[in-house]
Formats: C-alpha cells, sequence, structure tokens
C-alpha cells in the first residue's frame, strides 16, 4: 500500500507488526532462515524506543545497526510517494542529530566517514 499523507494510528500499529511477519516467514524459509533475526530486528533504536522487542545498543545486532543507517540516508535523499526527498546535507544534518538515539554513534561515524566525507554542515 502507498498512502499519500500521515498514518493514523491503527495503521501506524499495522506497519509495526512487519518485522514479525518477515521474521515468520523467513524461518520457515530454508535460503532465509539464516537471516530471520535480522528481519526481526530492522527498526529497533540505539536507544532502545525501537521495535518489535525494544532491544538497545549493542544488543542489536550489528547488521540491523548498520542498515538502520543506511536505510535512513537512502529514505531521506530519495522521493516517497508521501514526500519529497531532502538534501544529502539535510540527511547529514538528520543523521546526527539521532546518533545515540536512533543509531549507533560509532555506525553514524563510518557512514559519513565513508558515504558523505566532505559534507558541509550548516
Amino acid at each position: 500500500m502507498q498512502k499519500n499523507g500521515p498514518l493514523t494510528a491503527e495503521e501506524w500499529e499495522e506497519l509495526k507488526k512487519h518485522p514479525e511477519i518477515g521474521w515468520r516467514i523467513a524461518q520457515n524459509t530454508a535460503e532465509l532462515a539464516g537471516i530471520a533475526d535480522y528481519i526481526l530486528y530492522h527498526h529497533e533504536r540505539w536507544d532502545g524506543r525501537g521495535y518489535p522487542v525494544g532491544l538497545k545498543g549493542e544488543a542489536i545486532p550489528l547488521l540491523c545497526r548498520i542498515l538502520a543507517v543506511a536505510d535512513a540516508f537512502d529514505s531521506m535523499t530519495n522521493d516517497r510517494p508521501y514526500r519529497k526527498a531532502i538534501s544529502v546535507n539535510a540527511a547529514v544534518v538528520e543523521l546526527k542529530e539521532n546518533t545515540g538515539k536512533q543509531f549507533d554513534p560509532e555506525i553514524v561515524e563510518c557512514f559519513l566517514d565513508t558515504v558523505a566525507p566532505d559534507q558541509i554542515i550548516a
């Protein structure tokens, strides 16, 4: 479903079920079973306020912490049905503002050193 505009509370709760649904599918597919936990935890946050489990810090698998930063940057810098892309500079600012909250600080630092080393932050 692609919706224009913000989600309702019910829609948001339904959306938050997708990691568990994906995990169940992966658990029952031999080729995907090895990555099932990564699917389950890909929306956890560094500060523990993510979903579906509420893992915090290094309890979140490293691959999920890397994916969180890369996915957020990609999402911010590309158009979506519900909003236009923001500039790379604005995305860098957003990542930095959410370091230690949503994102692992070390992952953000490595990501920015690699992807946007010359980006000017205003």
